[in-house]
């Protein structure tokens, strides 16, 4: 592994204090690759706090530029990167904050022709996309390659997050839950309206990123309780989390007992 600097030393400090970190538990996040499909709501807080933690190689997939309605919740961006590609703007933010994180950026679309190459070269995959279509992708991915998925969803002012690892097996020999265990197949369209129709409390997105943050940095360190097969629920206006169980279904296409998806092939349009 990659030694710390005296730098980085000084910089991660409080995190060398905790015993479940330390100095092998940075290294392990300096090492890291991680993937963020998004520069988003979610993505944002997601971004900042990995690279505040330190992780090595933070991996960025957007296509779109900022807005000015974007900067209620899309924390990374500021009013002067209007206009920019999100990636770059990202990257720049990232930069301040973090010199010692390297940036890949990836600007495209998440494809059916793109997605197991480019979720292969990483370690963890942060889902941060805002459509029912590239969750499927990304999840159907990433059991096809291999990788750990953290991924949320927001609404008005709710949101949930889960862990999804359903190619690696339970301690009784049962399979992870994946995506479409939770979600066998997207509702129809317009049924959940997007955020520029419905809105969104800006905060949310700041909560339920710090909290995919959380978990990536828990699974590249290898503490704590995974959240996967469970479902953390929170409802902001009430103030209140749930947590419920998330079971494997031995019927899903994905990685059940008889499963059908083996390639990408059925997203290609």
């Amino acid at each position: 592994m990659a030694a710390l600097t005296d730098a980085e030393l000084e910089r991660y400090q409080r995190h060398l204090l905790l015993k479940e970190v330390g100095g092998p538990g940075q290294q392990k996040l300096k090492s890291a690759r991680v993937l963020v499909i998004g520069a988003g709501g979610l993505g944002a807080p997601v971004l900042l706090y990995l690279a505040a933690a330190g992780v090595g190689t933070l991996g960025i997939v957007d296509f779109d530029r900022v807005s000015l309605s974007n900067l209620q919740r899309q924390i990374i961006h500021v009013t002067a990167a209007v206009g920019e590609l999100k990636t770059d703007s990202a990257r720049a933010a990232i930069g301040a904050l973090n010199p010692h994180v390297k940036v890949e950026i990836h600007e495209m679309r998440v494809q059916a022709d793109n997605a197991l190459d480019l979720i292969s070269a990483y370690d963890i995959v942060v889902d941060g996309s805002d459509n029912f279509a590239t969750r499927f992708l990304v999840s159907d991915a990433c059991y096809l390659v291999g990788k750990t998925l953290v991924s949320a969803a927001v609404g008005q002012f709710d949101g949930q997050i889960s862990t999804f690892k359903p190619h690696l097996r339970k301690a009784d020999g049962t399979p992870y839950p994946s995506y479409r265990c939770l979600n066998p197949e997207a509702p129809p369209p317009g049924v959940i309206p997007a955020c520029a129709e419905a809105g969104i409390i800006g905060a949310l997105t700041g909560i339920i990123g710090s909290l995919q943050a959380m978990e990536v940095i828990k699974e590249i360190l290898g503490i704590g309780e995974s959240l996967a097969g469970r479902l953390l629920l929170y409802d902001a206006l009430a103030a209140r989390s749930f947590m419920a169980g998330l079971s494997w279904d031995p019927s899903n296409p994905l990685n059940g007992r008889d499963a059908t998806i083996r390639d990408l092939s059925h997203h290609k349009a």
